[in-house]
């Protein structure tokens, strides 16, 4: 009777841990294995009307420097792939593959620059704005 008994409170010990263990590795799962995570967080202007939000890949060749321009909608980018230098109201900023950077409306985009010689950068931009806006505007050379 003693073996029997404490054959069962093995057996029922061995299944409680194997339930609980089942129940806990679903329980830290909450949509999928690796949950979501927030990569950048930025409040909105007041004044932002927030009609519409615009998803753009923006690719630089190898070396590549891009002309004066502005962004008149809220401008989140994320770097995909390469390393970039943006020069925007005057201040450079280095940006790596995996980084997120914000950029305000209307701010003047001095240039931004592919830092390698041999390879593409990417870039992963989100833009929000009112409905209609352009999502760059080239800046007009000084006479």
């Amino acid at each position: 009777m003693k073996k029997f008994a404490l054959s069962l409170t093995v057996l029922l010990t061995a299944f409680a841990f194997g339930v609980k263990a089942q129940h806990q590795e679903h329980a830290d799962k909450e949509v999928t294995v690796y949950p979501p995570k927030v990569l950048f967080t930025k409040q909105l202007p007041a004044s932002l009307k927030k009609d519409e939000a615009q998803v753009v890949l923006v690719r630089f060749a190898p070396g590549e420097v891009s002309n004066a321009h502005r962004h008149p909608m809220a401008t989140v980018g994320y770097v995909l792939e390469g390393e970039i230098e943006s020069t925007f109201e005057g201040v450079k900023h280095v940006y790596k593959q995996g980084e997120v950077f914000w950029e305000e409306p209307g701010g003047l985009h001095n240039q931004t620059r592919n830092l390698s010689k041999t390879k593409e950068a990417k870039l992963v931009v989100f833009f929000v704005g009112s409905t209609g806006s352009p999502v760059l505007i080239p800046e007009k050379a000084k006479k």
